[in-house]
């Protein structure tokens, strides 16, 4: 056994460093409806999103007017969870609000 060496042959070995990725990041995006009123998803975004009262209005205005708004930026697992915790409260409080992920 002490005859057993590690020999490259004279190569040099390079040491390899991983590379460091960012994850994916995905939008939460807030799609509009004629039921789901404006307070509750001006409450949705302050309070899933932690926007502050001007963002939330300006986002819930986005969503109005354009039919879709983005609510955050958040790796995949984040922006699923959120999505489904919209969902759940929009449909405990009666409102067909929905919101999607797209791949920012």
């Amino acid at each position: 056994m002490a005859d057993q060496k590690h020999d490259t042959e004279g190569a040099v070995r390079e040491r390899v460093t991983p590379k460091k990725q960012e994850p994916t990041l995905y939008k939460v995006v807030l799609l509009n409806d004629d039921y789901t009123t404006m307070e509750f998803v001006i409450h949705v975004l302050e309070t899933v999103f932690q926007q502050s009262p001007a963002e939330a209005y300006r986002v819930m205005m986005n969503v109005h007017v354009n039919g879709r708004g983005i609510a955050g930026v958040y790796p995949w697992e984040v922006a699923e969870t959120k999505v489904a915790t919209v969902t759940s409260i929009a449909r405990e409080a009666g409102f067909p609000l929905r919101a999607e992920l797209e791949e920012a």
